[in-house]
């Protein structure tokens, strides 16, 4: 018998790649081919998010893309979507199984026949877990050289824009044991950089362990080069995890720590746990305390009630800031969320209009942090050919280099001489073709 066919696609989040990555795993151990999205398919899985509109929108595209291509296709959507969205969901035509939040990991144990029965059949708990929680799996990254791995789940915070706390629950987090073992399967792999991620990692918590002991019970993992901490809450990262940066040969010199406004009103009506002043402060220390540190962050424009003094405000105080770059998002109504209940709304056309301010400022930024390095040496861990040429990849502090090489140098961390800059990205010139 040939064995089934199964497809994912993942929407939003690194942490969604990283639970993708699992559900893939379960899949093939019950004997399931993997093949691209895209190719023909028994089985399609795709993770959702639900942060934007704009998510939700493209997830409905992927499943309408799928039955093109593969019309007898068993499809099924779980996810962040798949626990706010149910109703909307089941109006897709063609969907056969929506899997909320709480039973996502365990999908393939729900298909029992892969045969499409004309109504989606649901699998949904408003109810998710607050228990910590292990991973048995070990993450399918198959050509890939970087890996995410899994630590923490779920988010307290509540900040007044945001749906996770509905889509994925409160904070928990995954046994420090549990962590390494995965990572160990990881580097088996050929995996050299582990990229931790969840909701909200700067929270994480397991009987006393914090990120920091994460870390170092990962530092001495053989044939793990590098580990990568994701998108952190300033108000999380605790002054020995920056000390530790600062001093360690594997962690990355390397934060991602979103502001979302730099008007102390705007934070006060978003919910976040800081003032304007105070994440300055910290970016400075961090920037101070951790040599060649690459710093973005996340900003949110439109928000209810941001008029141009406060977008002014946002935009010097980004300015100004040792930032190599920001992701710019646009406020985005979601239910159940507190600022549904704002007034003050921002037209979309001054939205479009300071985004691209603050994204021509981002790549002014960036251009000018990767100058810094320009004549310098740097290790780069390698990952593809771009269809220029140019073999590319990253270094610690996340500079995006790219060689001119006839070598085969994926997954090979080597040397490169920095010397110019263009179309984004850091040009340079490979000391070594081994490693």
């Amino acid at each position: 018998m040939t064995p089934l066919r199964a497809s994912f696609y993942t929407l939003g989040c690194r942490l969604n790649q990283a639970e993708t990555a699992s559900i893939s795993a379960t899949f093939a151990a019950q004997g399931y081919t993997i093949v691209d999205f895209g190719e023909e398919t028994d089985v399609c899985v795709i993770n959702t998010c639900s942060v934007t509109e704009g998510a939700e929108s493209k997830c409905r595209q992927a499943v309408r893309s799928v039955l093109r291509r593969s019309p007898d296709a068993y499809v099924t959507v779980t996810g962040c979507y798949a626990q706010v969205g149910v109703e909307a969901l089941k109006r897709i035509e063609g969907l056969d199984l929506i899997v909320g939040t709480e039973d996502k990991m365990r999908v393939v144990d729900l298909i029992d026949r892969p045969e499409k029965q004309g109504e989606p059949r649901v699998v949904h708990s408003p109810k998710i877990s607050r228990e910590a929680f292990t991973i048995d799996m070990v993450g399918d990254y198959s050509g890939q050289t970087r890996a995410n791995l899994k630590i923490q789940d779920g988010c307290n915070f509540a900040c007044a824009f945001c749906i996770i706390p509905f889509t994925r629950g409160g904070a928990r987090s995954r046994p420090v044991h549990d962590i390494v073992r995965e990572a160990h399967g990881l580097v088996a792999r050929g995996h050299r950089e582990i990229v931790l991620t969840g909701v909200n990692i700067g929270t994480y918590h397991h009987h006393g362990d914090a990120l920091l002991d994460v870390v170092q019970a990962l530092e001495p993992v053989e044939g793990l080069d590098r580990i990568r901490i994701s998108s952190i809450e300033p108000t999380t990262i605790s002054d020995g995890l920056v000390d530790w940066m600062a001093s360690s040969a594997k962690l990355c010199s390397y934060l991602h720590i979103p502001i979302q406004s730099g008007d102390d009103q705007m934070l006060r009506d978003m919910k976040r746990k800081y003032t304007s002043s105070e994440f300055a402060a910290f970016i400075e220390r961090v920037a101070a305390r951790v040599p060649d540190i690459g710093l973005g962050t996340d900003v949110m424009v439109g928000f209810p009630g941001e008029d141009e003094a406060a977008f002014t405000r946002t935009r010097s105080l980004l300015a100004d800031l040792p930032l190599a770059y920001f992701h710019v998002f646009s406020y985005s109504e979601r239910p159940h969320t507190y600022a549904r209940r704002y007034t003050g709304h921002v037209p979309p056309q001054v939205v479009q209009q300071r985004s691209r301010v603050l994204r021509e400022l981002s790549e002014r930024k960036k251009a000018a942090f990767y100058r810094d390095f320009e004549g310098r040496t740097m290790r780069v861990l390698f990952e593809r050919r771009e269809k220029s040429g140019h073999y590319t990849g990253f270094t610690d502090n996340y500079i995006k280099v790219g060689v001119s090489t006839h070598a085969e140098v994926a997954n090979a961390l080597l040397p490169v001489h920095i010397c110019g800059m263009d179309k984004g990205m850091a040009l340079g010139t490979l000391i070594a073709d081994g490693g």
